[in-house]
């Protein structure tokens, strides 16, 4: 803990020079993040530091080798640069630039060759990417438009499904107030029903003339009516005879005893 603490005042200090160091809480967690800030600023440093070594080796030979092919040309040839033309200076421009733009390390033949081949198999590979991207654009726009499509008949099924419910909701609550007023007219008829009979039963009224007694007398009705039919299919062979008063006396007798039984 207390190298951690170390080594990140060191790095403050050298990050903020003669500015004071801001004030922060010394902590567990505090501590491991600027020290994990502290070794990767130190890493890239160092990285920077190689690179930066490493141009400068490159500038002193390029110098070296221009100082060399300048010899050269001014010795072998009898060049410089200020006997050179105005059109043969700006051509020697233009291949300089072209060198640097391409990455080559010298301007002679065999290197422009690979870095060309290379830069038209780049071009090569992003037009082939661009051809794939612009597929899949066409692709995705199609998607894009069945899905808004879509999205238009699912917003249009869901109005009509909020029109459906509103309008259902609507006769639901009628049903309720129908069925709260059915309620509660049954209960006033039920409660004006038993009024009147206590009224009824007050005034000494035969109870054979109730409600339930009518209702009890009109199923022993029924009940009466379903055993009848039976002896009124054993009568119809007898319906197309003459008429005899003795014989008919005796079914009349055999039909009141039975009716008696019953």
């Amino acid at each position: 803990m207390c190298e951690k603490i170390q080594k990140v005042n060191s790095w403050l200090g050298a990050v903020f020079g003669d500015q004071p160091v801001p004030h922060f809480e010394v902590n567990t967690r505090t501590v491991d993040v600027l020290y994990q800030l502290a070794r990767s600023s130190e890493a890239r440093c160092g990285e920077a530091a190689l690179l930066t070594e490493d141009l400068k080796q490159k500038a002193s030979e390029y110098q070296s080798e221009g100082a060399h092919y300048r010899d050269v040309l001014l010795q072998g040839l009898g060049l410089s640069c200020a006997s050179l033309s105005k059109p043969a200076d700006d051509y020697l421009s233009a291949l300089v630039d072209t060198a640097m733009v391409l990455g080559v390390r010298d301007t002679s033949l065999g290197s422009f060759m690979p870095a060309m081949n290379h830069l038209t198999n780049s071009l090569l590979e992003e037009e082939k990417s661009n051809r794939r991207l612009e597929r899949e654009l066409v692709a995705l726009r199609n998607r894009l438009g069945a899905t808004m499509v879509l999205r238009s008949s699912l917003q249009e099924d869901i109005n009509k499904t909020v029109t459906s419910q509103s309008v259902e909701s609507a006769k639901a609550e009628e049903r309720m107030l129908n069925m709260d007023f059915v309620t509660a007219k049954a209960k006033e008829l039920s409660s004006r029903r038993e009024r009147a009979e206590a009224q009824l039963v007050s005034r000494n009224m035969d109870k054979s003339l109730t409600h339930q007694a009518i209702v009890q007398l009109s199923e022993e009705v029924a009940v009466l009516k379903q055993e009848i039919i039976p002896l009124k299919k054993k009568l119809e062979p007898y319906m197309d005879l003459s008429p005899s008063p003795s014989l008919a006396k005796v079914k009349i007798e055999e039909a009141k005893r039975e009716l008696v039984s019953i």
